[in-house]
C-alpha cells in the first residue's frame, strides 16, 4: 500500500504579508505597578532608544528610580505615549511636549 500524499498550500506569490502584530496592552488591575524600560518598549512598540529620547527630552517621567539609577514608569506612561504618537504626526517634539504640558499639568508639574 502506499501512503497517501499530504499536500499543503502555497500563498501565491503576490499575496500581501499579514500585518505587523500590535503591542500587547499593559496590565490595568491591582496595586500600583511600576514598568522596567523592557515593558513600556513591549507594551508600547516604542525602542529603548525612543524611550530614553522622550524620557531626556521631557515628554515622558519615570515615576521611580532604583538605587542602581534604572528608571521606572506607572501605568500613566502608556496614555502618554499614545497621546505623543498622534500629535507627533503633525507637530515636532519639542511643540508637543509644550501640548502635552497644557493637556496633562498634572503630569508634567515639577515634583518635589
Amino acid at each position: 500500500m502506499s501512503s497517501p500524499t499530504r499536500r499543503t498550500t502555497r500563498p501565491e506569490k503576490d499575496a500581501e504579508p499579514p500585518p505587523p502584530p500590535t503591542p500587547a496592552a499593559p496590565p490595568t488591575s491591582g496595586p500600583r505597578k511600576l514598568f522596567k524600560i523592557g515593558e513600556v518598549m513591549q507594551y508600547t512598540g516604542l525602542t529603548r532608544q525612543t524611550v530614553h529620547n522622550y524620557t531626556m527630552l521631557g515628554l515622558i517621567r519615570p515615576a521611580e528610580t532604583t538605587e542602581s539609577g534604572h528608571r521606572l514608569y506607572d501605568e500613566q506612561v502608556f496614555k502618554i505615549v499614545e497621546w505623543i504618537k498622534m500629535l507627533k504626526a503633525h507637530h515636532q517634539l519639542l511643540e508637543v511636549r509644550e501640548m502635552m504640558a497644557k493637556k496633562f499639568p498634572d503630569y508634567y508639574a515639577p515634583r518635589t
